[in-house]
């Protein structure tokens, strides 16, 4: 593993700012304090520095020699409204808020990244470095792109990277085209008549519709969608009454759809309505149905893919690299970045979670659990894969290539 000895020296400066960040967790759009603290970091190294895009987005601009080309590296800061269970003394220091899928880490490591190059500057061209809020469902990376991020900062091609829970530390993975699935959420609101319980018939049953539509929209997968086109819809709420024994007026349930295909999205939406409506209708009752388009696919071009995998290879081996790493039905709102420049999402293995310090929950080392914790020994290998990645992006014009594969 080739890990540059500038950013071997910071190893224990690089943990202790993620830890510091995991303990002071910020929510969506509320990204102010790290937001400073990278604003902070940016500038004591000689970066310029914009904020205010979506909100709490932080950009820090680096060039270096003449060229007019340009990259993006992008990092998520926010954290997710869990109470964490691990006790160590870097644990979330804030109820209710834990950085518990790696944003700390992700920030710390271009941060990382930053510094380096910052320092060296061994690369002709433009580095935008994007700092984006709200990456959990809050569209951060739309609200950037929407706010001006690549009017004012155009890239030729533009970078993510995530940690990846079970995949070893020191490997990386990645996929060219469908990377991670488009994310829609849906909510069909029944509404009948109210009744007493015992007698059914004086109303109109708003829960049997409901579950009627719940059993029915299963078909849209097995029986209306091609069996090539992969999708995902689970209905994870079902909200209706109060009282045992009334009948009520109201049944609520919602839930989310994945896919990759975008033609595959639009049937499964329109089979939905008709079958919410048709349904409903069938037991005498009405419906309300939305359907909200979060984030579209994570589609990967081949040629920054390609680039991205062999700068992987050059830091950690051909054999620590899966260059064909299985698509995921999890969703990431830097699909709205790709819409923009290609560029390529990749991930670099957490480990198994042994890595976490005493103190760490009883739960397993996953993403989205209040027991997970960022793997600390991998912030070195994450920042040399962005300067590398600059490296090879931009390279100095006749320059030898100052480091070797292993």
């Amino acid at each position: 593993m080739n890990i540059p000895a500038p950013i071997e020296a910071a190893r224990a400066e690089l943990q202790s700012l993620r830890r510091d960040i995991h303990a002071h967790p910020e929510l969506r759009y509320e990204e102010h304090c790290t937001a400073d603290l990278v604003a902070r970091k940016l500038t004591e190294w000689g970066i310029k520095v914009h904020r205010g895009l979506g909100k709490t987005g932080v950009v820090g601009t680096l060039r270096a020699g003449a060229s007019p080309r340009a990259i993006g590296l992008r990092a998520d800061m926010d954290a997710l409204p869990i109470q964490e269970h691990n006790v160590f003394a870097h644990r979330s220091q804030h109820d209710g808020k834990m950085h518990a899928c790696g944003h700390d880490g992700h920030t710390t490591m271009l941060l990382g990244a930053a510094r380096y190059l910052a320092k060296q500057r061994d690369f002709n061209g433009t580095v935008h470095l994007i700092f984006q809020p709200a990456e959990e469902d809050g569209a951060g990376a739309r609200a950037m792109v929407e706010d001006g991020l690549f009017r004012l900062f155009p890239v030729e091609a533009v970078f993510g990277l995530h940690n990846w829970p079970g995949m070893p530390a020191g490997a990386f993975g990645v996929a060219t085209g469908p990377a991670m699935a488009s994310s829609s959420e849906f909510e069909i609101i029944v509404k009948g008549v109210g009744a007493h319980a015992a007698m059914p018939h004086m109303g109109r049953d708003p829960v049997f519709a409901a579950i009627q539509i719940a059993n029915g929209l299963q078909s849209i997968i097995t029986r209306n969608k091609k069996p090539l086109d992969t999708a995902v819809l689970s209905v994870t709420q079902f909200h209706a009454g109060d009282v045992l024994n009334v009948i009520p007026e109201v049944a609520r349930l919602g839930g989310t759809v994945r896919a990759f295909a975008p033609d595959a999205l639009d049937l499964i939406e329109a089979r939905m309505r008709d079958i919410a409506q048709m349904t409903a209708s069938a037991y005498e009752c009405a419906i309300e149905f939305v359907f909200r388009r979060e984030s579209p696919a994570v589609i990967n071009s081949a040629a920054e893919t390609q680039r991205a995998a062999d700068v992987m290879t050059q830091i950690v081996g051909a054999h620590n690299v899966n260059r064909a790493l299985e698509p995921t039905m999890g969703a990431e709102d830097f699909s709205y970045m790709l819409r923009e420049a290609p560029g390529c999402y990749a991930f670099i293995g957490n480990g198994d979670g042994a890595h976490r310090s005493d103190g760490h929950g009883a739960g397993p080392c996953i993403l989205h659990n209040p027991s997970y914790d960022f793997n600390d020994d991998i912030l070195t290998l994450g920042a040399t894969y962005w300067v590398r990645l600059v490296e090879a992006f931009l390279p100095v014009k006749n320059s030898a290539a100052n480091w070797t594969a292993c």
